[in-house]
């Protein structure tokens, strides 16, 4: 057998299909590159020492998972069993261990120059535990989890398990219609698998018990995002991890889906269910640091591999830095990102503290880390290549340049970026006394000013509502009843605001209680009447967001936002147009706890003006209980170069959206604007005499 069509065999035999690109032979290194010279050894040896792509050791691969790893294969003697591959270059010897050998000796891998050891194993099953037993650079003899691994036991458990990827998708019609949602609606569901929702009955402290698996979970979850008007679901991390505390930001297992919540046929199971009913799946990633557990990465052979052997070595959360530095790292993190765009058909991913990949430890004063920067482009240049229509987006709090431009102009590649500028004077702003917010008037402001430096999504995260922040609504200023109405009018200023949305479970039940990765969310808030009638006012938001144009269509283009009231500091009134599609709707918002009679705002243009959506509508529990005014129409004259009034009466903590229907403009405006400003400057200067 010559050593092409070995390779064809053995990537027949790795069981990758439906929807799975097999690894092709055109990807394949030329044998020159081949570990161990294997064109020139017998087909056994061939058979013993697996191929690795020239990319790998390049930092530019994005599915070393198809060779690194365990895979179920046909040996040249027709033996059926399981091949296994892990990159330990600093290794002095490793086995294979497992309940096969009842975790005994174990079998022997063998060493290719690369730092590649591979084994095979006749007979093992689909399930079977593992784990490679690691003889260490510094004489460590230390068991190892496979860092390549599809699955993994249950915590406490840190066995890897033997798992065929070979999922059947019928999301066709949804992979080709789906794209970056540039002037489209994006409104993203942070959601925590564990604590969204748990199988009633259950008992356990950590309510692992009440766990819905991944199938489960879909039939619970899908129909709450439909009713709601989400677009995506984005799931913290599923990658295994040993501390449920965690919430999956220490990760082990890179390419292994947590057995937490069911197999990864499972999980492939709820990507297709929700692809199905058109909604988008993201996964959380973090590709900067990884649990420093004794059986994972870290000091993996023996040697720091996989992490920076210095100071920045270790994070401030007792974490491993990725070196971004080490090629084969690179390869190593493409990869897992990789696995879930195509294997799992995650439609993007959200990549976590960006930050502290960007300059060191995270602080700007240490510098850049241009290893960082340079594994960011790579990664997001390799994933729009391969998975051109994905979602790709940073959480980042620097002012670091470019972090949304594309790669060919120099810019770290991002289709989205948190705004976490907006988050944080936002939230300031509602916390602010009612008296002392004229002279914070300028928060809500800011965003503006810098918004179209890089493509910016909103979001109201985990983050803000655990470890003592107290949830969204806990934050505001005021009595229970005044938090109730401006939770309204924050939620309005987020989706009436430029930007994508991203808002984390609960937050859409005015959820009062702090997230517990323990406990499922407060679903009995539902019983009471302010907390029924949010999530339903929340629901109509979300589905104005989704069907008015202007509110997505251009919103990064400067020329569909517009000022209209952005001076009325003391009676914290907020007005702005939205302009898309032909679309031209005002946003009016008042910020005080006293309503303003007959508020003047004014425009450009005459026009008539409809109601759309009025926060404190009786329906959602606000204060106009009777019948409302629901058109309004200019006047002539106002404000030099807005010539026209459009005149409101603006209730206390509530806001307004209105479409606004252009009429012909009246050539005697203009004069009466100048008559009305003469007017206002003679009542001036008579009371500055008159005070004389």
């Amino acid at each position: 057998m010559n050593f092409c069509l070995f390779l064809s065999r053995f990537a027949k035999n790795t069981g990758y299909s439906a929807g799975y690109k097999p690894f092709s032979l055109d990807k394949l290194p030329n044998c020159s590159t081949a570990a161990a010279g294997a064109a020139h050894h017998t087909q056994e040896e061939i058979f013993n020492y697996p191929a690795i792509p020239r990319e790998f050791f390049n930092g530019d691969c994005f599915d070393a998972y198809r060779i690194l790893g365990a895979h179920p294969c046909t040996a040249p003697d027709g033996a059926e069993g399981w091949r296994f591959a892990v990159w330990a270059p600093g290794a002095t010897a490793v086995e294979v261990c497992g309940g096969f050998d009842g975790w005994e000796a174990g079998v022997p891998m063998e060493r290719a120059e690369t730092g590649v050891w591979s084994a095979f194993i006749p007979g093992l099953a689909e399930g079977d535990l593992y784990k490679y037993r690691v003889h260490g650079a510094d004489g460590s003899v230390v068991m190892r989890s496979d860092p390549y691994a599809f699955s993994t036991e249950l915590r406490p458990g840190t066995a890897s398990r033997l798992a065929k990827l070979d999922f059947a998708f019928d999301d066709h019609a949804w992979m080709e219609r789906r794209d970056k949602c540039r002037n489209r609606p994006l409104n993203i569901y942070e959601l925590h698998a564990g604590s969204w929702k748990h199988k009633p009955g259950s008992t356990q402290p950590d309510g692992s018990d009440g766990w819905y698996n991944y199938e489960e979970l879909a039939k619970e979850l899908i129909p709450w995002l439909l009713d709601h008007h989400f677009t995506h679901v984005e799931l913290l991390p599923l990658a295994e991890h040993p501390f449920d505390g965690s919430w999956g930001y220490q990760t082990t297992g890179y390419f292994s889906v947590t057995s937490r919540y069911g197999t990864p046929a499972q999980f492939a199971a709820f990507v297709n269910a929700c692809h199905r009913m058109g909604i988008g799946v993201i996964m959380d990633f973090v590709p900067v640091h990884f649990a420093a557990n004794a059986d994972a990465l870290a000091k993996f052979d023996g040697t720091h591999l996989y992490e920076y052997d210095s100071d920045v070595g270790q994070s401030e959360w007792g974490t491993c830095n990725f070196n971004y530095y080490r090629r084969e790292v690179c390869s190593f993190l493409s990869s897992a990102a990789g696995l879930w765009m195509d294997v799992y058909h995650c439609d993007g991913i959200r990549m976590d503290a960006i930050s502290r990949a960007l300059y060191w430890q995270g602080d700007p004063n240490r510098g850049v880390n241009q290893g960082a920067v340079n594994f960011l482009r790579s990664l997001n240049h390799g994933l729009n290549k391969r998975w051109p229509t994905g979602i790709y987006m940073a959480e980042d709090s620097t002012n670091f340049l470019k972090v949304t431009a594309p790669t060919r102009y120099d810019g770290v590649g991002f289709d989205y970026k948190w705004d976490m500028g907006w988050m944080h004077d936002t939230l300031d702003y509602f916390a602010t006394p009612f008296g002392e917010r004229p002279n914070a008037y300028g928060k809500l402001l800011f965003s503006m000013h810098y918004f179209y430096n890089e493509l910016y999504l909103l979001a109201l995260s985990h983050d803000e509502v655990v470890h003592g922040k107290k949830t969204i609504i806990d934050k505001l200023w005021g009595t229970y009843a005044e938090k109730c109405a401006q939770l309204r009018t924050l939620y309005f200023y987020m989706y009436m605001h430029p930007g994508k949305k991203l808002n984390f479970m609960g937050n859409e039940l005015g959820h009062f209680r702090e997230w517990d990765e323990k406990r499922e969310l407060d679903w009995d808030l539902l019983k009471y009447p302010f907390h029924d009638a949010f999530q339903k006012y929340f629901a109509r938001l979300s589905l104005v967001y989704a069907t008015e144009p202007a509110l997505f269509d251009g919103e990064y283009n400067p020329d569909c936002f517009e000022w209209v009231a952005s001076e009325s500091c003391t009676e914290g009134v907020y007005a702005w147009l939205r302009k898309g599609r032909g679309q031209n709707l005002l946003c009016i918002m008042n910020t005080q706890d006293h309503a303003h009679k007959k508020f003047p705002l004014y425009l450009k243009f005459p026009c008539s003006a409809e109601l759309v959506l009025d926060t404190e509508a009786a329906e959602w529990g606000g204060a106009h209980k009777g019948r409302r005014k629901l058109h309004f129409h200019t006047t002539d004259g106002g404000v030099y170069g807005r010539d026209y009034t459009l005149t409101v009466d603006l209730p206390a903590m509530g806001s307004f959206l209105l479409r606004l229907t252009p009429e012909a403009p009246n050539p005697d405006a203009a004069r009466i604007s100048a008559n009305k400003a003469m007017a206002q400057k003679r009542r001036t200067a008579r009371a500055k005499n008159s005070s004389k």
